[in-house]
């Protein structure tokens, strides 16, 4: 099993690094070259949730992204330190919105979570005391090795 890890302060110019990393590694990993795109998509909305969830939260640790190569699949790990971020999702045990907090912020949470979920098949959202995780995960194929190629 092979991962790669990615922390970046909650910076919307940095949501381009992740998308291009992810894209990356999951072409490394075997994920099909007409799903790459999808790929780039969901960890893009995925970043920009969190970066969004961070800075009006006035979080200041680092968004992790964490993507692993297992043997049949890729899976990607995109996740913030906001308690409870996940309640306009209907996430269990996530927190609900605190008095001031804004609907605009609730209905892009939701929007983006949309976007994802249509993106992907293999989609968790999780959201704890700890922060939230979005977890998505594609198939891979095997890669061809030199002796498939000259059977």
């Amino acid at each position: 099993m092979a991962t790669v890890e990615l922390r970046f302060s909650a910076q919307p110019e940095h949501v381009r690094t992740a998308r291009l990393v992810a894209a990356a590694v999951a072409r490394r990993a075997g994920v099909d070259e007409a799903v790459l795109d999808e790929v780039r998509l969901a960890v893009g909305e995925a970043c920009s949730r969190a970066v969004g969830l961070h800075r009006g939260n006035g979080v200041t640790t680092p968004i992790r992204v964490v993507l692993t190569e297992e043997e049949k699949t890729f899976s990607i790990e995109v996740g913030d330190e906001v308690p409870g971020a996940g309640a306009a999702a209907g996430v269990p045990g996530a927190r609900a919105e605190a008095p001031g907090e804004s609907d605009d912020a609730d209905g892009e949470d939701e929007m983006g979570l949309a976007v994802i979920r249509g993106l992907v098949d293999d989609v968790e959202v999780t959201a704890g005391e700890d922060g939230g995780t979005i977890r998505m995960s594609w198939p891979t194929t095997p890669a061809e090795t030199d002796a498939d190629v000259l059977s």
